[in-house]
């Protein structure tokens, strides 16, 4: 069985092991291969967002992290930084459960919106979040902080033309 539960400083050093795993889905598409030998997230940023407490993991039976999604809130908006699952555990339920648990927390938050980049066109990028009622945007609905963000990531060597911003907002009742 999964818990979903918030990260604790002791999880961080598990977590670029479970981003390196789910970085091997990327092996499968050809142009995109490469972000599998790529660096993952430090240790040490991990424990940044965990501090801030918008850090959740997916444990099971012994209390180790199999997935985690960490974010941070930007004015009145949480930005999904990363959401992985382990290869072995990945369309298992266990990244929606993850991003079920950051909407939750966003709406009792009262925040507007969820925000995250992604890949266009990778079936568990931007069509699994769209399926979520995640809202692709173009540039002038990206607002500053998102285009930023986008423009890291091609620095980084991201292809822009398949990365986009994406954001859900929250009806608050």
């Amino acid at each position: 069985m999964t818990t979903i539960r918030m990260a604790q400083e002791g999880d961080a050093e598990a977590l670029p092991d479970i981003e390196q795993s789910a970085g091997e889905a990327y092996r499968e598409i050809a142009e995109l291969a490469w972000i599998t030998d790529d660096d993952n997230q430090t240790v040490e940023r991990h424990c940044e967002l965990i501090a801030k407490g918008k850090c959740w993991v997916a444990v099971e039976h012994d209390d180790q992290p199999v997935a985690f999604l960490s974010a941070e809130i930007h004015d009145d908006t949480l930005h999904i930084w990363e959401l992985a699952v382990r290869l072995d555990r990945q369309r298992s339920g266990i990244g929606r459960a993850l991003l079920d648990k950051a909407i939750a927390d966003a709406r009792e938050r009262r925040l507007a919106a969820l925000t995250l980049t992604t890949f266009r066109d990778v079936i568990w990028n931007a069509p699994f979040y769209h399926k979520l009622g995640f809202l692709m945007l173009d540039d002038a609905q990206a607002g500053e902080r998102l285009r930023q963000v986008l423009r890291r990531e091609v620095e980084h060597g991201m292809p822009a033309s398949r990365r986009c911003a994406m954001r859900l907002v929250l009806n608050q009742e």
